[in-house]
């Protein structure tokens, strides 16, 4: 492969666009960008392979910039190659609602394919976009059919190869032997605290070699054009390992302060700007300047991707006529739409069905659907067993080669990993066509966080089937016990809670959350049996809370979720013997709840009416739902789980004697604030 003065005017005409960019903003990291531009340009226009004219064609290849704070870097590579960034996105860099925010947002701009921003996640995200082809190639590509081949490049730093996540992502990544993901390490030795040294001096790519990885280093990334281009063409010759090219930077190449933490986190001086861009062969008097054969070079490489766009679109066609049910059902899941009539296989109870653990009541509705829903992508992170994630005849996701299972398997093993699973589910999410959905333990959930936020924040169809998701897991204690946990689920936006009572509630939830295709949900599960109620149903779940029980001249509303629901029905039947008059309120998703009309929540919450919370975690937020709240504000315990149960109080006599105050204190008061008017929005 030969280079011209033309790549290297680009290379530069990006160094100095970055400069541009970040200056005006007067905020950002200019340093990586200018330091990556030389891989980034060669990758780019000599490698991918993707049509701006139409950004989502499914065979394109992903790129994705794992350290977003040089997203200055990603948005300078869009408007060269012509998607709708424009100059004037670049010069409203990190400014309210530009389309070129502080870091990349996939939801703000068009050619971002995942939010990045936190360290590692975006690495995360490469590995479920390599999962997504992979998975796809085995279930759709037939002899003279190719339909997907397109590979996954990730750009990242020293700061996403310390985090915790890319480790187990890359773990995970070189068992499954994702030949098709080639990383790009900018080894720049520098972070905000200066160089790594202080903290950092591992050798990364014995790591990886450790990981199953295909590892290769180049020296120089500055100016070694054809040794960065040889190391892609190798790399991509790689079909049974994922590949890390380690490329030796300097970040802030051509600043006068390169090589050192001042150019990484604030922008240049003026004056450095000036002298950069004379080294450069640029006007210091001009700003965000490219050069027309700059456009050139770029657009041709998008003309390049459209022609074969078409000719894809042109195989899939030929492909539909060949395989018309595979081709019908492709078409259909890159629509992002389901089967017509699918929920019609959701499981339903009536209250003489024996009790049953929500977690198993979840594993009946995966057995029931998977078949109906075959771009549903399950996994677990280690606890298969305990998850009940995995159906019967269920194949695993692993290389041919392991024996283990295929690349057309629906089951991934994530192992001991909660973090980076939900980091790469929201990949596979992004990649198309796929429904990730994976397990552990509700309080195990807390590891996976960082992950989960970004998928609220992206708005990625992630399904998290958290199971053991109180005190009632019992023996286990207090390490296991979530106490906090679905106040912080509660707590993020556009995250929806789903905490079922029962089987009806089970099925709604799932219905809920694979028909929400633009946002995350969070599963509640228990390992305790619960009774099959009177009165639940799959659509009041989708409510978020329903009158489960109801009464004339109500005395109480007791609200309870999940397992504790069951205990509210008791309750009320405790008080009934004494004379007392209790609505019971099923509440599946507080989130789910409040977004329901004035109206309705009305109906459910009474003015007039008193209303005790019950739920075996802590009551911190449900001051929006109750008068008063009874739950756990400690951690919790080790025992059988009937007896911690006991032990905290959450048993009918001990909330029947407190419901009875809080009735008393209420009539003494006279009144009874409103909760619906009080948090009306």
């Amino acid at each position: 492969m030969t280079f011209t003065n033309e790549d290297t005017h680009a290379i530069n005409t990006i160094r100095v666009l970055a400069a541009d960019t970040v200056f005006k903003g007067n905020s950002g990291h200019p340093g990586a960008p200018m330091g990556c531009a030389p891989m980034a340009h060669l990758l780019w226009t000599h490698f991918m392979r993707f049509n701006p004219k139409n950004p989502l064609w499914p065979n394109r290849d992903r790129f994705v910039l794992s350290n977003g704070h040089a997203c200055a870097l990603h948005y300078i590579l869009l408007h060269l190659s012509g998607y709708p960034t424009t100059m004037e996105d670049l010069k409203q860099f990190r400014q309210l609602n530009s389309k070129t925010p502080g870091h990349p947002e996939s939801h703000i701009t068009v050619g971002i394919e995942v939010t990045t921003g936190p360290l590692g996640q975006g690495f995360a995200n490469s590995v479920g976009l390599a999962i997504g082809e992979a998975h796809m190639a085995a279930t759709f590509n037939k002899h003279g059919f190719e339909l997907f081949n397109n590979h996954t490049y990730v750009v990242l730093g020293d700061g996403c190869m310390q985090e915790g996540i890319a480790s187990e992502a890359a773990s995970l990544a070189g068992h499954l032997q994702l030949g098709n993901l080639i990383a790009f390490y900018d080894d720049n030795h520098i972070s905000i605290d200066g160089n790594t040294n202080v903290a950092f001096t591992e050798d990364v790519a014995k790591r990886f070699e450790a990981y199953g990885w295909h590892v290769q280093v180049i020296k120089d990334g500055n100016s070694d054009l054809a040794g960065i281009a040889h190391a892609i063409e190798e790399a991509k010759k790689v079909k049974n390992k994922p590949s890390l090219i380690k490329v030796f930077t300097t970040i802030g190449f051509g600043s006068l302060n390169q090589g050192t933490e001042k150019v990484h986190g604030s922008p240049l001086k003026a004056d450095d700007i000036v002298q950069l861009k004379k080294a450069f062969g640029f006007n210091p008097d001009e700003n965000f300047i490219v050069p027309q054969a700059t456009y050139d070079l770029y657009h041709a490489v998008g003309a390049k991707g459209a022609k074969a766009n078409h000719g894809w679109d042109t195989l899939l066609e030929k492909y539909t006529s060949a395989h018309p049910e595979l081709g019908a059902q492709l078409k259909r899941r890159l629509d992002n739409k389901l089967p017509e009539g699918w929920a019609k296989d959701l499981p339903r109870y009536t209250s003489s069905d024996k009790a049953m653990a929500t977690r198993k009541l979840s594993e009946a509705v995966l057995n029931k659907i998977v078949d109906v829903l075959p771009e549903l992508i399950v996994g677990s992170a280690d606890l298969t067993g305990s998850n009940l994630t995995r159906w019967k005849n269920a194949v695993d996701f692993q290389p041919d080669s392991t024996g283990l299972g295929n690349y057309a398997g629906r089951y991934i093993r994530y192992g001991v990993r909660e973090h980076g699973m939900a980091g790469i589910m929201n990949g596979i999410d992004a990649y198309g066509g796929l429904i990730p959905a994976g397990g552990t333990f509700l309080n195990f959930i807390s590891y996976a966080s960082g992950a989960v936020r970004l998928a609220a924040l992206s708005g990625h169809r992630v399904i998290y089937i958290m199971t053991h998701d109180s005190i009632g897991l019992g023996e286990d204690g207090p390490t296991h016990q979530p106490i906090e946990t679905l106040a912080m689920i509660r707590a993020t936006p556009h995250l929806v809670d789903l905490r079922p009572a029962d089987g009806n509630e089970t099925s709604g939830a799932y219905l809920y959350a694979l028909e929400a295709k633009t946002r995350p949900s969070v599963l509640s599960l228990t390992r305790q049996d619960l009774p099959q109620l009177e009165g639940t149903s799959i659509e009041k779940t989708l409510k978020g809370g329903y009158v489960l029980q109801d009464v004339q001249g109500a005395d109480v509303t007791l609200v309870g979720t999940g397992s504790e629901v069951s205990l509210c029905v008791e309750t009320a039947r405790m008080l009934k013997d004494e004379g007392i008059k209790a609505r019971v309120v099923s509440m599946p998703s507080t989130k789910l709840f409040d977004e329901q009309p004035f109206e309705y929540r009305a109906s459910v919450l009474l003015d007039g009416v008193p209303a005790v919370s019950v739920e075996a975690l802590s009551t911190f937020g449900w001051t929006r739902y109750a008068h008063e709240s009874i739950g756990i504000d400690t951690f919790g315990a080790s025992g059988p789980y009937k007896d911690v149960y006991k032990d905290f109080g959450l048993v009918p006599d001990v909330i029947a004697a407190k419901v009875k105050k809080v009735i008393a204190f209420y009539k003494k008061e006279g009144s009874v604030p409103s909760l619906v008017r009080k948090y009306f929005h």
